[in-house]
C-alpha cells in the first residue's frame, strides 16, 4: 500500500467550524470512498490534538471564510497513520506564522 499526505485545517463557517482535508492530486487507488480517509484524517487529528482548546481557540482567532491550518495527516488506505505533523493553534501566539 502507498501512503498519502493529507493537509488539514478547521474552516469558519457562519454556523460551524468544520474540519477540511485538502486532497493530493495523485491519490492512492486503494481510497475508494472520500467520507472514509475525511474521516480517518479527522480521527487522526483529534487523537493527537485537543479538540475543545483548538476549536475554541481558532473561533477566537478566525474569521468567517477563513481556514486555521492545522498541518498534514499521512495514511495509509487500511487507516494506518503513518506520520502525523500537526500544530496546536491554542499553543502559537504568532497567527502571522500559521498563515505563512
Amino acid at each position: 500500500m502507498c501512503a498519502d499526505t493529507f493537509g488539514v485545517g478547521i474552516r469558519v463557517t457562519e454556523t460551524e467550524l468544520r474540519v477540511v482535508v485538502g486532497v493530493p492530486s495523485d491519490i492512492d487507488s486503494g481510497w475508494t470512498d472520500p467520507e472514509t480517509f475525511q474521516s480517518l484524517v479527522a480521527d487522526a487529528v483529534w487523537e493527537r490534538l485537543e479538540q475543545r482548546p483548538t476549536l475554541e481557540a481558532v473561533a477566537a482567532g478566525y474569521d468567517t471564510g477563513e481556514t486555521a491550518p492545522l498541518g498534514s495527516v499521512t495514511l495509509e488506505p487500511d487507516g494506518t497513520v503513518i506520520e502525523a505533523d500537526l500544530t496546536p493553534i491554542a499553543e502559537s501566539d504568532d497567527r502571522a506564522e500559521l498563515d505563512g
